[in-house]
């Protein structure tokens, strides 16, 4: 569950902890920031006080927050641990990371644990630094790293999206050792887990630590490439490949694009990085609560925002997209927004936000555009596609049942179950089909819900030989993902 659970680092600080380290590294100022950097986590998560908003970054300014708030920093390392411990262990009940785990299907009831970690300083000098490395591109699925690095930092600052890293060369210019030394550690990550890996690292003083790794949440688009071309790699199966692109995420690849012809003459109202492909148009809203109201009430919303956490998970759920002013490629809402298969684009600029709340825009995650008005869509071509071809060839080899396009001539008799009220939703399709198909020739049937994984799989249980739907690669991944169980 990436950003949804709570994280404290530079814990055991305290007043003689810091003049200690300021002692032996010989800068006081370093030790200063990490302090500051402790007290705020360690409100914000455990004591539950934002002291952020309205207060300096300065330690004495924040230490003054918390005494006007009659809270108190533990100064025994072990008391920070036993409360910072809880307090992740808490985490797993917030609200964002229920709602993740419903979007997702993960069981409440699976519960977590808590990693204690030894510190090492991203913040400690020029030589030192903090970022984040996917194996592959997130975005696309290409076979090349993909990440970001931000100099003097510690992770929180990466991931936060209120700071802009630098693309991963940066790291090369500055420490081409450590550089190299992380390529050869995502090749050998990933070769391991046969998944594109997320990666977490710093550098401190010149040396490279891995502080995390596991399977990266990719966009529809590379989630697609990446099974396919771990397949011809000869990593995975087919039918293992089959299982990772879920007929959930191909609905997503599928969706509608922007066609050359829509923007032509036209210029985007704003500009930032494409960190999740897709098409996304609706009213920009500025607060997840509200996106959240109006995305129940089935508008189509654009959740516009400075920059998210993990507290707007809630808004980002069922979003048309989701835009930032700030932040890059690694940051929350980008790595949940393609966690989510929501378009999304990242670091448009401050003061964007003001000029759009309440107009209608089209998002385009793939270029990192965004639009004044709700621009003509088309939809993409499955059969066009080279991979998503490689992928209809395995599914269809596989099914239990077959596919038919839309338009596709049989002289089998159809059953449309679009003319039948019960049959209409993918609750209750399969005791639809029960009683439709009784007594009956019919060997196909069509309509909205038989294209669902419900429909599908209810299709193959009352023994159809065939299905009308289109696009056709979703549901045949669902019937092959049905046989697989």
């Amino acid at each position: 569950m990436p950003g949804m659970m709570d994280t404290v680092l530079n814990l055991g600080m305290n007043d003689d902890v810091q003049a200690e380290i300021a002692k032996e590294c010989g800068d006081p100022a370093f030790a200063n920031d990490t302090h500051r950097r402790f007290l705020q986590l360690f409100a914000s998560v455990v004591l539950k006080e934002d002291i952020e908003e309205g207060h300096s970054t300065e330690l004495q300014s924040i230490r003054q927050a918390l005494i006007n708030r009659s809270v108190g920093v533990p100064k025994d390392p072990y008391a920070q641990l036993h409360a910072a411990i809880e307090a992740v262990f808490a985490s797993w009940n917030s609200r964002r990371a229920k709602r993740y785990r419903e979007h997702h299907g993960i069981p409440h009831d699976l519960g977590t644990a808590v990693t204690v970690q030894a510190m090492v300083f991203g913040n400690l000098n020029e030589r030192s630094g903090t970022g984040v490395l996917f194996s592959r591109n997130p975005l696309t699925g290409e076979r090349q790293p993909f990440g970001e690095y931000l100099s003097k930092a510690q992770g929180e600052d990466v991931v936060s999206g209120r700071f802009t890293p630098q693309p991963l060369d940066d790291l090369k210019q500055r420490l081409s050792s450590a550089h190299q030394e992380l390529l050869s550690a995502a090749e050998t990550l990933e070769r391991a887990a046969s998944e594109v890996q997320d990666i977490e690292f710093t550098v401190e003083d010149g040396r490279l630590f891995i502080l995390q790794s596991r399977s990266a949440k990719l966009a529809p688009q590379a989630a697609a490439r990446t099974s396919v071309d771990f397949v011809k790699e000869g990593r995975i199966s087919r039918e293992a490949a089959l299982k990772r692109v879920t007929p959930d995420r191909l609905r997503q690849l599928l969706a509608p694009q922007i066609p050359a012809s829509s923007i032509q003459g036209k210029l985007p109202v704003a500009q930032g990085e494409g960190a999740c492909p897709g098409v996304g148009i609706g009213i920009v809203v500025n607060d997840a609560d509200q996106a959240e109201v109006l995305i129940q009430r089935g508008e189509r919303v654009v959740l516009f925002r400075p920059t998210t956490s993990p507290n707007d998970l809630h808004g980002m759920i069922g979003a048309a997209a989701v835009v930032t002013e700030e932040g890059g490629s690694t940051s929350h809402a980008a790595v949940v927004s393609r966690s989510l298969g929501v378009p999304c684009v990242v670091g448009c600029g401050a003061g964007r936000l003001r000029e759009l709340t309440g107009r209608i825009v089209t998002v385009d995650g793939q270029n990192g555009t965004v639009y004044d008005e709700a621009l003509q869509v088309e939809r993409a071509d499955e059969r066009s596609d080279p991979v998503l071809g490689e992928l209809l060839s395995w599914a269809a080899a596989r099914s239990p049942i077959r596919v038919l396009r839309i338009g596709d001539s049989t002289a089998q008799p159809v059953l449309d179950l679009d003319g039948d009220e019960e049959a209409c939703d993918a609750d209750t399709v399969d005791a639809a089909l029960a009683r439709l198909l009784k007594g009956g020739s019919y060997k196909g049937a069509k309509g909205g819900a038989i294209a669902t994984d419900a429909g599908i799989h209810a299709a193959v249980r009352h023994g159809l030989d065939f299905v009308v739907a289109d696009p056709v690669l979703p549901p045949l991944v669902a019937a092959v993902a049905g046989a697989l169980r």
